[in-house]
């Protein structure tokens, strides 16, 4: 009798499979943001949590809530409308508000306090709304520690402009939040070949929204605008100075 022989079409076998190592090995896990033409999806990679933004939104919150329980809104509003703005006179809000003459006497931590104050309702609601946006960008991009950097160094120096053009009092976390809206703009015009046309479509937005909050905020008397154009410029240092965390992890994982 004639044995049979594998694959040769006998019903009863079946065509052997030869297993290889590569067979073996785990499936290569390649970031969503990453695609074959080497570009980058930077919109997609935006939809993470970002930490430390949602942790300043948090603690901007609870300096509100100090503000309304301590009764500094209302001790504000009382000093503006009698008139009784002396420094004697200060307030809780003004006890830590970006003060001229009391920075240039020392107190130099106002700098940093301001930037937790806020004068009203609207002005925390508009400006954490502003900053989720705008810091849900710029953590993808940068990272928490480089966007703390960039948040920070940007409200230093919107509160040095703000210093050098008016005595105060100034109060608002915009003159970083400018910054880091400057930040993600410089980013993606830096990086524009690296990203689809519609992530670019980003830095054009940002960037027009601040052209227009500048001229707006040129028409108010009640606007601190160079503490925004201040943090515009930081922002924008920063961003020059800074490699972004996302085109260096994403360089890992280009496929050719």
């Amino acid at each position: 009798m004639t044995p049979e022989v594998p694959g040769s079409g006998s019903p009863d076998h079946e065509e052997p499979i030869l297993i290889t190592p590569e067979m073996l090995a785990p499936a290569r896990t390649v970031k969503p943001a990453a695609r074959r033409d080497g570009r980058i999806d930077f919109e997609r990679g935006m939809r993470r949590l970002p930490l430390f933004i949602a942790t300043l939104i948090i603690a901007n919150v609870a300096v509100f809530a100090w503000e309304v329980a301590s009764g500094a809104l209302g001790d504000r509003k009382a000093l503006i409308e009698s008139g009784l703005h002396a420094a004697n006179q200060i307030n809780p809000l003004e006890a830590g508000a970006l003060v001229s003459a009391r920075v240039l006497a020392g107190e130099w931590w106002r700098v940093f306090t301001s930037m937790f104050l806020h004068g009203g309702p609207d002005h925390l609601i508009g400006n954490m709304v502003a900053l989720y946006i705008v810091g849900m960008a710029c953590e993808h991009a940068f990272g928490a520690a480089r966007t703390a950097l960039v948040y920070f160094g940007s409200g230093v120096t919107g509160a040095a402009f703000s210093l050098a053009t008016g005595p105060g009092p100034s109060v608002g976390a915009s003159g970083a939040i400018f910054g880091v809206l400057a930040a993600v703009a410089v980013m993606l015009y830096r990086n524009q070949d690296r990203f689809y046309m519609r992530d670019k479509r980003i830095g054009l937005v940002l960037a027009a929204w601040a052209a227009w909050q500048l001229f707006t905020g040129f028409l108010s008397p009640y606007i601190d605008n160079f503490a925004h154009l201040g943090g515009m410029i930081g922002g924008a240092i920063a961003a020059l100075l800074l490699t972004p965390t996302l085109t260096k992890r994403e360089t890992l994982v280009r496929m050719s």
